[in-house]
């Protein structure tokens, strides 16, 4: 992932009035390894339903603002629709997002389950042992993030898509 200024992100996102993103808590951007990231998540420790993700979609960063279903405690195991993870289920949150334009104005959303740290990116580097019949870790992890990408693009794709 191309860096990011808190300026830049703050002008990328699509489904936010001026007054919530001038509120957006910047995570610390300093601590980011840009090149290990396919996208820019973070949770607002003020606000625990809120979470913000930002992608790079045809050289121009977009930003979106997402909202957190309530866990209810549930039990078993769930996956994340972005990098497929399947983790313990009060690890994977339901993440809503207002679509861009009209239709987010008109409180249409669109959600799927993502991490609920939204740490996808790290998620997808974690290799697994060295074993014959499976491909080398480079290759892994390079499979995991182009799918990864294609997943958030799909995502931010229904986002953007102001014909609800």
């Amino acid at each position: 992932m191309k860096p990011l200024t808190a300026s830049e992100i703050r002008a990328s996102f699509v489904n936010a009035t001026r007054g919530e993103i001038d509120r957006v808590p910047m995570p610390g951007l300093h601590e980011v390894v840009w090149d290990d990231r396919e996208y820019l998540g973070w949770r607002d420790h003020s606000a625990p339903q809120r979470g913000y993700l930002v992608v790079w979609r045809d050289d121009e960063p977009v930003g979106l603002v997402l909202r957190a279903a309530e866990n209810h405690g549930r039990v078993g195991s769930a996956m994340c629709s972005l990098c497929a993870t399947a983790q313990p289920s009060g690890q994977v949150t339901m993440f809503s997002a207002a679509r861009a334009g009209d239709a987010g104005r008109a409180g249409n959303t669109v959600g799927t389950y993502i991490c609920a740290d939204l740490a996808c990116s790290i998620l997808i580097r974690i290799a697994p042992p060295p074993y014959e019949l499976q491909p080398e870790p480079e290759a892994l992890i390079a499979r995991r993030s182009a799918t990864l990408k294609a997943r958030l693009h799909a995502f931010t794709t229904r986002v953007l898509d102001d014909a609800a």
